[in-house]
């Protein structure tokens, strides 16, 4: 697949790392429901905001280990395109770094 962003055009798909990435997130749903099952079954608020706190932190693991390898490749094509391009990348690599820390 490819996707265009920024005047940039990169192509995705199969992610060497695509798998591990797609079985973190089912185990991460996994928790949500635990935390859903919990909430049905008043369980005690501080337990939960627990698990919630953990489940916020495995989702953000998540998004740094794809930010990782997106960085990776990211600038290893900047460093082979034209300027404008590659100030493209850096700076949309740039914002993705800037929302994950604000979330």
């Amino acid at each position: 697949m490819t996707r265009r962003r920024s005047g940039v055009s990169d192509v995705h798909g199969d992610a060497p790392g695509k798998n591990s990435h797609l079985a973190r997130l089912r185990r991460i749903e996994g928790r949500v429901r635990d935390l859903q099952r919990m909430i049905q079954g008043d369980r005690y608020p501080i337990d939960v905001v627990t698990g919630v706190a953990a489940t916020t932190r495995a989702l953000q693991a998540v998004a740094l280990r794809l930010l990782d390898e997106h960085l990776a490749a990211c600038l290893t094509q900047a460093a082979a395109a034209e300027d404008d391009i590659a100030e493209a990348k850096i700076r949309e690599a740039g914002d993705a770094v800037a929302r994950l820390i604000r979330s």
